[in-house]
């Protein structure tokens, strides 16, 4: 099993004195007062079918490198230990109870997978231990007290596309092109339920099989159906190939996409093709003049120099974000350095910028991380840039309840 590990030392100590706490008996374990380190881990697929997905990590630790090296905590350091699972949820399973028994962490820290994630929400219950910033969008991670997910369901990402259609584009006839999947499945309730809600019907609606190359047929079925505005919920090859059979066959219209497809990858893949197109996102687009934004693509940048600046990787740094933004909180509360005081202080976050993300926040009994978006487009200069600022997901679909 392979393990990563750092612990940044360029700390300079706490020019003020912190919070008192009990002595360190009360302390969680990963907290070691004496050197003022917390220690967390996550489980993530250096090998397996999506290794790039190492990516996500990679931006987490530099999250966590950079709170070390700018004092973001007060004279506290993260030390963070993760471990190959090959994106199978039982070994990410034993991952974390590698990660707890051996490694003695405080928490688990932007684990990556959506399945992973709520394999392990068994185990985490048993210990007690904080699952903070999992990067997968289940809707089983909501209700979790353990569990503070910033992804949204794509359920809510859906009727944000279409409600930006709908209102802002004043499109007469949207189609839904999806998925066949979990994620397809998931953006098409949203989809159905927001036209419910406004009293209109989908242009069409067509799912689609993953691994699909040739788009050929479903375009030909939506410029059948007279479709201005095409809301597609897949992968971004799966985009630039839709774009491309659009092309080919002289279909002209708009097109719009979820966050994740709003990355230099989409544009290697789909070109100029990819001008105009709109995504709906819960981070702010990866070229914005942010501070935030600014430090994930310069340290990404110096930490892993190969890995792409796009969006796949501020979800990773945004997520990393989410624990050192708690983490802060429990500092300054005063409360005890536990685990449960962890999960007392995420449950006060309330309207926050964490990363990319805007309006984090979470209660008792809703972790519903991210709950708003904005519309961002692709511009001709090869950049995505935001054209509608945030704005909360429709009401009707984001208090649904999922069966």
């Amino acid at each position: 099993m392979r393990r990563r590990t750092f612990l940044s030392t360029g700390v300079a100590a706490a020019s003020v004195a912190l919070p008192t706490w009990a002595p360190a008996q009360q302390a969680s374990p990963g907290i070691d007062t004496a050197t003022k380190t917390v220690t967390v881990g996550a489980f993530t697929p250096i090998t397996g079918p999506v290794p790039f997905y190492t990516i996500l990590t990679h931006a987490a630790e530099s999250c966590f490198k950079w709170a070390n090296e700018t004092n973001a905590l007060d004279g506290w350091k993260i030390n963070y230990v993760t471990y190959d699972d090959g994106y199978e949820p039982a070994r990410s399973v034993a991952v974390t109870r590698r990660l707890v028994e051996e490694n003695k962490v405080f928490a688990l820290a932007a684990p990556v997978g959506t399945a992973q994630s709520v394999a392990v929400i068994p185990y985490a219950k048993e210990v007690g231990l904080p699952m903070i910033g999992p990067i997968g969008g289940a809707t089983a991670l909501f209700s979790e007290r353990l569990v503070f997910p910033l992804l949204p369901d794509y359920g809510w990402s859906a009727a944000a596309n279409l409600d930006y259609a709908l209102g802002d584009l004043k499109a007469d006839r949207v189609a839904l092109l999806c998925e066949n999947d979990e994620l397809g499945r998931s953006a098409k309730r949203g989809f159905d339920l927001h036209m419910e809600t406004v009293k209109k019907e989908a242009a069409e609606s067509i799912p689609f099989e993953v691994r699909n190359t040739d788009f050929t047929p479903h375009v030909r079925r939506l410029a059948n159906a007279k479709a201005d505005v095409v809301i597609l919920f897949g992968s971004n090859a799966n985009l630039a190939a839709a774009l491309k059979a659009a092309d080919r066959v002289g279909y002209q219209a708009k097109w719009m996409a979820p966050f994740f497809t709003a990355d230099p990858t989409t544009r290697k893949l789909a070109g100029n093709l990819l001008d105009g197109t709109y995504f709906s996102s819960w981070l702010m687009p990866v070229t914005a003049d942010d501070a935030d934004i600014k430090a994930y693509r310069e340290q990404v940048a110096k930490y892993f120099p190969s890995d792409p600046i796009g969006v796949f990787g501020l979800n990773g740094w945004s997520n990393g974000a989410l624990f050192v933004k708690g983490f802060k909180t429990l500092l300054a509360s005063g409360k005890p350095l536990t685990r449960a005081s962890l999960v007392d202080v995420m449950e006060t976050m309330t309207d926050q910028t964490v990363g990319g993300a805007r309006g984090v926040s979470f209660k008792s009994g809703d972790h519903r991380g991210a709950r708003q978006e904005a519309i961002i487009q692709a511009a001709t200069d090869g950049s995505f840039k935001m054209v509608r600022d945030f704005r909360p997901y429709p009401a009707a679909v984001f208090d649904a309840k999922i069966s």
